[in-house]
């Protein structure tokens, strides 16, 4: 397909060699403009309220984000792909990516019942506010749901030969059965958290994060490009690495995160009693007292008004995780699991630029402040 200009914001001309990170959101930004564009339009037709339905959809998903999984996507791509390939035919299934995280985040939030995403009104929130919680947690379901039709439909929409996108579905799909695997263990854990462990909690990490966010996404763009099972390999053991400091990070940023960066309430993970690798870990480590404290529940637990000074219940948990050494531990676990992620991919028969694209990746998705 010849290089031309595209609409929205996608690149004005899609070159042949790899792209700059912000050209690259640039242009999953406009492919999902265009084709939301025209989904609210059909959706507009049958009732004007279903076209704000899809609005509010629409607005969700174009909310600001890092993007990560259709930037991990491009660079598995771009690791086999000749230097003559384009990026645009592959924008519909990278931009299709988005779209199932957002279904993802949505329902997440409904389940941990958070008020806020990337500094806004989750989408049950936003709802409620029309017409009370149980409609504005009905609506947000639907919300989800979707777009998990939409991403379909994007992805059906990717030029690629029949037998090539058939790969890439086939892996798109584990991806989403190991996520809602993943997103079924963690809502099982908040039940009984005494009876989880480490390890229970890194498996939940493996398939909720890892796998969805850097393993099958890099599997996903590698599809595209036709496959390669040396390269298979590397993206695997990189993907598994970097996708469990991801999460180990987004553990510490649950607890310790600054909510004007992380656009998230804090200590969300604390309230809930969900029981992440680093509260694990922290009951492993501690003494028996401070086990004993550690146990007490802290459901309905609120943060104080600012400059009240007051040290509450969630802030106390806090700091006692951090008195067990768990957090300086998980530090190590991420930074392990950065250098295994780097060294699966020294001898990959990959792309140089992808490969450095991917070792600069592998730090700045760990090393994140939201």
């Amino acid at each position: 397909m010849a290089n031309h200009t595209l609409e929205g914001n996608r690149l004005e001309a899609i070159p042949r060699q790899a792209v700059s990170h912000h050209a690259l959101i640039n242009a999953v930004e406009g492919t999902l403009a265009d084709f939301l564009t025209c989904q609210i339009a059909a959706l507009d037709a049958v009732d004007p309220a279903l076209g704000g339905f899809a609005r509010t959809t629409r607005d969700l998903v174009m909310a600001g984000g890092k993007r990560i999984r259709p930037t991990f996507a491009y660079w598995g791509w771009r690791g086999a792909a000749g230097p003559a390939e384009q990026l645009e035919p592959v924008l519909p299934a990278l931009g299709a990516l988005e779209l199932m995280h957002t279904f993802a985040l949505v329902h997440d939030d409904l389940m941990d019942e958070s008020d806020t995403r990337r500094g806004r009104p989750t989408a049950h929130r936003l709802f409620a506010a029309q017409h009370g919680a149980k409609f504005g947690g009905s609506a947000a379901i639907l919300v989800g749901d979707l777009c998990l039709v939409w991403a379909d439909q994007l992805l059906a929409r990717t030029p690629l030969p029949a037998a090539t996108l058939l790969e890439v579905r086939n892996r798109y799909d584990r991806m989403r059965v190991e996520a809602i695997a993943g997103q079924y263990l963690d809502v099982l854990g908040e039940t009984d958290p005494g009876s989880w462990s480490v390890e229970r909690a890194l498996v939940v990490a493996r398939h909720k994060t890892a796998s969805y966010t850097v393993q099958w996404p890099l599997s996903f763009g590698l599809a595209m490009a036709g496959g390669d099972a040396r390269i298979e390999e590397a993206y695997r053991r990189y993907g598994l690495a970097v996708g469990e400091a991801f999460q180990l990070r987004d553990d510490l940023l649950g607890v310790y995160g600054d909510p004007a960066v992380t656009g998230k309430p804090a200590a969300d993970d604390l309230r809930t009693g969900k029981p992440t690798t680093l509260l694990m870990l922290a009951h492993q480590l501690a003494t028996p007292e401070q086990r004993a404290e550690l146990t007490t529940d802290l459901a309905g637990a609120v943060i104080p008004a600012e400059g009240s000074g007051e040290l509450t219940a969630l802030a106390r948990r806090a700091r006692l995780i951090a008195e067990t050494g768990a957090p300086a531990r998980i530090e190590e676990m991420i930074r392990a699991r950065v250098a295994e992620g780097v060294a699966a991919l020294a001898d990959a028969p990959i792309r140089p630029d992808a490969r450095a694209a991917l070792i600069e990746l592998a730090t700045t998705a760990t090393q994140r402040p939201a």
